[in-house]
C-alpha cells in the first residue's frame, strides 16, 4: 500500500479508536424528539400512539409508548413536525415541534381524559410554512418511492432534477443547479462530498439507501463550501428502533432489457440498528446515446450500502456508514462510429492503404468505496459534540477500442485510455449549542484529496498532423517528413515554413506506425475550513449569521473569508414568510482530470492533442462569488404552500468543462467571470382527499465572460464577448400529481409533466454577418448572392442527429444536405436556430428545441391484503409519447445526447 494510503487508514483508525474509548455519540447531520406520555395527574401511559409529520415533505413516523410511558424517533431531518399523541380513553394531543439541529428535543406530552382520536391533521397554513432566510425542498422516501425516475443508474440525480427548483437537466444524470455547471454539494449524514456524481464520473448513493433529502437552493449557510450552487443534505436509513426485521425485496424488468433487483433489510434494538442494501442493475441504454435509436450502450452496476447505529449510553452513540458501488460500461457509438475506414498499411508513404478497422468499442469502469464513521457526544441538554472522520475514493478506468484505429470519429482525433483515480480522506468536527433564541454551530472541515492520472494517448487521424498539404492547403494523409512533399507534387506543411506539422507528434500517430504517448499527472489537494454560525429567533424575526474561512492548498494556494448573513420575517395573520440571504463563497476547481488540464497545455505532445488556446495560462485557480437572494413563502389555507426566490449570482473565475473528443474524459475549464440573475419557485399540495401535488419552475441566465483563462482547450467565446454556456435554460417546470384511491387496498397513481425550453446549442450553424457577437461566423456564407449556411463541417449523421433540413429536406445519416444551403430555407426538427441576422451569443443563441416529457406510474402497494408481510406491484412508463429530443448537440462538455425513448418497466416487490 502507497504511504498516503496508509497514513490516510492509520489516520481513521486512530479516530476511530479514541471515539471508542472517549465514548462519542453519533447522531450525524439528523435530530431525535423524545418524550413521556402522562395523563392529568402524572401518572405515566404506556401503549399510547405518538406520531410525527411534516406535510410538506410528506415524512411520517409512528412509534409507541414503552412501560415507562417513553417514546423516542432518532434519525429525523432537519424539519418543523407536527406531533400527536392518541390513546383509548383520552383525547388526543396535537401540537408543533421544531427539530433544526442535532441537539436532542424532548416534548413530554400530557392527554386529557375524554373521547379519543386516531386522526392525523393539519391544523392551517402554519403546518406548512418554514421561518427560515434559505429556500430549499424537502423531500421524503414516501414521495420518491412512487415518483416516476428516469435513470435507475443515477436515481439520486433524477430525484434532484425532477423535485426540486433551479435545475437544468441534463444528460447521463448530470444536472445543472441554478446556471453552473454541476456545481453541486452532497452531504451524506454529514459527509461533504463536493466531486461531481453524474455516471460518468462517479457511482452515486443508491436511493432505496436513502430516508430523506433537503435540497438548499438559497444562500448556502456557513457550514457549505466548495461547491454550493445546490446543496444537498442526505439523511440515509436507519435500524435503529426496529425491534423487528423491516425488509424489502424488489426485482423489475423492462424495456432495453433493463432488469434490477435490490434487497434491503433494516433491524435494531432501542440502543443499536442495521441497515443493510444491496441492489443490481443492467441494462441495454445505460448513457443517453448521441442517436435516437440505441446501440452499443450496455452497462450494469451493483452496489452494497450498510449503516451502523449503537447507543453506547444516554449521551454516546456511533454511527458509521460503509458504500462500494462499482459499474461498466459502454461509450454509445453514433452511426459514424460504426464499420469505421483508416489507414491500415503504407501510413508514412505517399499511397496510404485505407480499409475497414471495425466498430468503435469504448469501455469504463468505475469502483467507488466510501467509509464515514461518525461520534456525537451530548455535552448537556444544550449542547452535542460531533466528530466524523471520512474515506471515499472513486477508480475510474477508460478504455479504447482493441484496435487504436477504429476510435477515429468526427470529433475524435486520438485514441485515448485512461487510469484515474481520485481518493478524498478527511475529518470533522463541530459544537452546536442551543439555548434561548440561539442555535450556534461552529466547527472545523478537514481533508486531502489525492488525484492520481495515468493517460494513454495516440493520434489515428491521418490528415490531422500531415507532414504535406495540397495546393488549397488541404492536409494529405501518408508521409512522414516534409521533406517528402516535393516529389508527390505537394507542398511541405512544415513548422518552419508556416505550415502545422509537429514533429512531436510524429513518435505517437498510429497511421504513421507510432504508438501511445503515456502521461502520467499527480496532485494532493488540501483543504481547511472554519465556520461558525448563529440562528437567532427574535418574535416573528429569524437572523442567520455566519462566516466561513477556507484555505485551499492545491496547484495553487487561496484563502478566503466567507460571510453568509439571511433574515426573514414571518407574518402570522396571513401565513406569509419574507426573506432575503446573502452568501459569499470560494469556489474550488473541479478534481477531475484538474492535472491534466491544468499542466497540458504546457506538455509539447499533449497541448496540440487539448486544443490549447494560445496564452491562456495552465493552472486553474480557485474563484470567489457574491449571491443574493430574495423570496417568500406563502400558504393558502391548509391545502397550499407556495414558496419563491430571486438569485443573482456574480462569479470571479467561473468554471465549466470540455472534452477529449467522443470520450468520457472530461477536465475543467476557467473562465474569467459569470452573471446568473433568475427565479425559482416551488408550489406543493401535501394532501386534498387523497391526491397531492408539487410543481417546481425556475428559469436562469448563465453569462459567461471570456477569456479563457485557465485549463485546456475549449470552442466557445472565440469572439472575446459574452456568451451563453451550455447550462442555460430560459425556463424549466415539473409538475407531479400522485393519488392515493381510498381503501384498505387502494391502488396509487402517479403523473409527471417535465418541460424544458433547451439547453444553448452553440456549435448548430447558423447565419449572421452583422452582429459583433455572433458564432456563426464559421458557417455563414452565401448562394446566388443570397444568405446561406455553410455545413461542410458536419457529417451526414451529426446533421441528422440535429434535425436539419434543408428546403423540406431531411438528413439522414448516410446523406448529407446540399451545401451551402439558403438560410432561408434551413430549419431543424430538434433545435432552435435564430433568424438569419439574429443570432448573438448571449442574447439570442441557437438552443435546443423545447420538449414535454410525460412518465407514469401505477401501483399496489399490498396486492394480496397482507398484515405483515405484504406484496407489490408498480409499472411505470418513462417519455409515455415517446418523444424525440435533444439533451445537447456537440456541446462543448458532452457531445450530443437523446433523451430516454419511451421506457417501460414492471416491478414486484415483497415487504415485510
Amino acid at each position: 500500500m502507497r504511504q498516503p494510503l496508509r497514513s490516510v487508514f492509520f489516520s481513521l483508525f486512530i479516530l476511530v479508536c479514541s471515539g471508542a474509548i472517549s465514548r462519542l455519540d453519533a447522531q450525524s447531520n439528523s435530530g431525535s424528539i423524545s418524550g413521556t406520555v402522562a395523563d392529568p395527574t402524572g401518572a405515566v401511559i404506556p401503549g399510547a400512539v405518538v406520531s410525527i409529520q411534516n406535510p410538506v415533505s410528506a415524512y411520517t413516523r409512528s412509534a409507541t409508548t414503552d412501560g415507562a410511558g417513553h417514546f423516542r424517533f432518532s434519525n429525523l431531518p432537519f424539519n418543523p413536525y407536527h406531533l400527536t399523541a392518541t390513546r383509548d380513553g383520552f383525547a388526543g394531543f396535537v401540537g408543533d415541534v421544531d427539530v433544526s439541529s442535532i441537539v436532542p428535543v424532548t416534548s413530554n406530552i400530557q392527554l386529557k381524559v375524554g373521547a379519543a382520536s386516531n386522526t392525523v391533521t393539519v391544523e392551517g397554513g402554519e403546518d406548512l410554512i418554514e421561518n427560515d432566510s434559505t429556500v430549499h425542498t424537502d423531500v421524503d422516501r414516501g414521495l420518491f418511492d412512487k415518483l416516476p425516475l428516469e435513470s435507475a443508474s443515477s436515481s439520486l440525480s433524477s430525484l434532484v432534477t425532477l423535485a426540486s427548483p433551479g435545475v437544468a437537466a441534463d444528460s447521463n444524470g448530470l444536472f445543472h443547479g441554478l446556471g453552473d455547471h454541476a456545481s453541486n454539494s452532497f452531504s451524506i449524514d454529514g459527509q461533504p462530498i463536493t466531486d461531481q456524481q453524474s455516471k460518468v464520473f462517479s457511482n452515486q448513493l443508491p436511493s432505496n439507501a436513502v430516508q430523506s433529502l433537503e435540497v438548499i437552493d438559497g444562500a448556502p449557510p456557513a457550514e457549505y463550501g466548495g461547491k454550493t450552487s445546490l446543496v444537498i443534505n442526505v439523511t440515509t436509513r436507519s435500524g435503529q428502533g426496529l425491534t423487528k426485521p423491516v425488509g424489502n425485496i424488489t426485482t423489475s424488468y423492462g424495456t432495453f432489457g433493463s432488469t434490477t433487483g435490490s434487497v434491503d433489510l433494516g433491524y435494531g434494538g432501542q440502543n443499536w440498528g442495521n441497515f443493510i442494501e444491496l441492489d443490481g442493475l443492467s441494462t441495454g441504454r445505460f448513457l443517453d446515446p448521441p442517436e435516437f435509436q440505441v446501440f452499443h450502450d450496455k452497462g450494469n452496476e451493483q452496489n452494497v450500502f450498510d449503516r451502523v447505529d449503537y447507543q453506547l449510553s444516554p449521551s454516546n452513540s456511533i454511527h458509521a456508514n460503509v458504500n462500494y458501488s462499482r459499474s461498466w460500461f459502454q461509450t454509445p457509438n453514433a452511426y459514424d462510429n460504426l464499420n469505421v475506414s483508416n489507414v491500415v498499411s503504407g501510413g508514412s508513404g505517399d499511397s496510404p492503404i485505407f480499409g475497414p478497422v471495425g466498430d468503435t468499442d469504448q469501455r469504463s469502469k468505475i469502483g467507488t468505496y466510501d467509509i464515514a464513521p461518525t461520534f456525537t457526544h451530548i455535552l448537556n441538554k444544550n449542547a452535542v459534540l460531533n466528530l466524523g472522520g471520512y474515506v471515499r475514493r472513486d477508480g475510474y478506468n477508460y478504455y479504447g477500442s482493441s484496435n487504436p484505429l477504429a476510435d477515429l470519429g468526427p470529433i475524435q482525433n486520438a485514441a485515448i485510455s485512461q487510469q484515474r483515480s481520485l481518493l478524498n480522506a478527511g475529518v470533522h468536527g463541530e459544537v452546536t449549542i442551543q439555548k434561548g433564541v440561539n442555535s450556534i454551530k461552529a466547527g472545523a472541515v478537514y481533508q486531502h484529496t489525492f488525484l492520481r492520472e495515468h493517460d494513454n494517448l495516440g493520434l489515428v487521424n491521418a490528415t490531422f498532423n500531415s507532414p504535406c498539404v495540397d495546393a488549397d492547403g488541404n492536409p494529405q494523409p501518408g508521409f512522414s517528413d516534409p521533406a517528402q512533399c516535393a516529389a508527390a507534387g505537394l507542398v511541405s506543411n512544415d513548422a518552419s515554413l508556416g505550415g502545422s506539422f509537429d514533429l512531436n507528434l510524429l513518435p505517437y500517430d498510429f497511421t504513421r506506425g507510432g504508438t501511445y504517448y503515456n502521461y502520467f499527472g499527480h496532485a494532493d489537494i488540501k483543504e481547511l475550513a472554519l465556520y461558525i454560525q448563529d440562528q437567532i429567533k427574535a418574535g416573528n424575526w429569524v437572523f442567520n449569521l455566519g462566516i466561513r474561512g477556507d484555505l485551499y492548498n492545491g496547484l495553487t494556494v487561496t484563502r478566503q473569508p466567507e460571510p453568509r448573513l439571511g433574515a426573514s420575517y414571518s407574518i402570522k395573520q396571513t401565513n406569509t414568510v419574507l426573506r432575503v440571504s446573502y452568501a459569499r463563497t470560494l469556489e474550488t476547481p473541479f478534481n477531475e482530470n484538474l492535472v491534466l488540464s491544468s499542466s497540458g497545455c504546457d506538455n509539447h505532445v499533449l497541448a496540440p492533442l487539448l486544443a490549447c488556446t494560445p496564452g491562456v495560462s495552465g493552472t486553474l485557480q480557485p474563484g470567489f462569488r457574491n449571491e443574493f437572494h430574495a423570496g417568500l413563502q406563502q400558504a393558502f389555507g391548509k391545502n397550499v404552500v407556495i414558496s419563491g426566490d430571486y438569485i443573482w449570482k456574480y462569479t470571479h473565475n467561473a468554471f465549466d468543462f470540455s472534452i477529449l473528443g467522443n470520450t468520457p474524459i472530461f477536465f475543467p475549464i476557467d473562465w474569467h467571470n459569470s452573471k446568473i440573475p433568475g427565479y425559482v419557485i416551488k408550489a406543493d399540495v401535501p394532501n386534498y382527499h387523497h391526491f397531492s401535488a408539487f410543481v417546481v419552475m425556475s428559469s436562469v441566465a448563465a453569462s459567461f465572460f471570456p477569456p479563457q483563462s485557465a485549463g485546456a482547450g475549449a470552442t466557445v467565446g472565440q469572439t472575446g464577448l459574452p456568451f451563453r454556456i451550455d447550462h442555460d435554460e430560459k425556463f424549466n417546470e415539473t409538475t407531479h400529481v400522485q393519488y392515493q384511491i381510498p381503501g384498505r387496498r387502494g391502488p396509487w397513481i402517479g403523473f409527471n409533466w417535465r418541460y424544458d425550453s433547451g439547453l444553448v446549442a452553440g456549435a448548430t450553424p447558423c447565419y449572421n454577418v452583422t452582429g459583433a457577437n455572433t458564432g456563426c461566423g464559421g458557417t455563414s456564407t452565401t448562394l446566388n448572392g443570397q444568405p446561406a449556411i455553410d455545413l461542410s463541417g458536419l457529417t451526414a449523421d451529426q446533421e441528422y442527429e440535429a434535425g436539419f433540413v434543408c428546403n423540406g429536406v431531411k438528413a439522414t445519416p448516410t446523406t448529407p444536405l446540399p451545401t451551402p444551403c439558403l438560410a432561408s430555407q434551413f430549419t431543424s426538427t430538434l433545435i432552435s436556430i435564430p433568424a438569419p441576422g439574429t443570432e448573438d451569443d448571449d442574447k439570442n443563441p441557437p438552443r435546443v428545441a423545447p420538449r414535454s416529457l410525460f412518465d407514469a406510474s401505477i401501483g399496489d402497494d399490498n396486492l394480496f391484503n397482507g398484515d405483515k408481510r405484504k406484496w407489490s406491484l408498480r409499472l411505470t412508463a418513462i417519455n409515455v409519447t415517446n418523444k424525440t429530443a435533444l439533451y445537447n448537440f456537440l456541446s462543448t462538455f458532452s457531445g450530443t445526447h437523446y433523451v430516454t425513448p419511451r421506457a417501460m418497466t414492471a416491478e414486484i416487490g415483497f415487504h415485510f
